[in-house]
């Protein structure tokens, strides 16, 4: 069998980003999948899945809820690794496209006050796997360390 795209990438010289993992033609169009790495690979720590639970239920009702990229939202959810999330949107971007996009979205995470959107037993299947406190820590050291002042190289997959 053919290795997927996803695993044909360098984690060992992974850092966290904003990628391009992959653009696929859907129906005579094109969807753009986003690697959204928050956390260096097999380097630290993964994150705890209550706060990735906590920002999925957010970063969803951000995105879905957002003036121009609400329509092109096809999925955001987390990595089965824990070391970040996957955000497709209907069109051809570019890393550099969506950077303001994320800026907002994780600005949103972090300063999040109330109950999270979702977060009921009629709502979701594990709604009391939320980690609030976390999840705004965690957005908050993504937009220091990453998101603001991004660099070329965490806009690119290593070669």
């Amino acid at each position: 069998m053919e290795k997927i795209a996803s695993f044909t990438v360098d984690h060992i010289r992974l850092i966290p980003g904003v990628y391009v993992s992959r653009k696929d033609s859907v129906g005579g169009s094109v969807v753009t999948t986003f690697d959204l790495r928050m956390t260096s690979p097999n380097d630290e720590p993964v994150m705890n899945t209550a706060e990735m639970h906590a920002i999925e239920h957010l970063g969803a009702t951000f995105l879905r809820n957002h003036p121009v990229f609400g329509p092109k939202v096809v999925y955001f959810g987390p990595m089965g690794c824990r070391t970040g999330f996957y955000l497709l949107l209907a069109g051809e971007y570019e890393s550099s496209d969506i950077v303001n996009l994320m800026i907002e979205m994780y600005e949103f995470i972090r300063d999040f006050e109330g109950d999270i959107p979702g977060a009921a037993p009629k709502d979701c299947g594990n709604y009391l796997d939320m980690n609030l406190p976390m999840a705004r820590w965690v957005a908050r050291r993504y937009l220091d360390e990453v998101l603001y002042d991004i660099s070329d190289e965490r806009l690119h997959y290593p070669g």
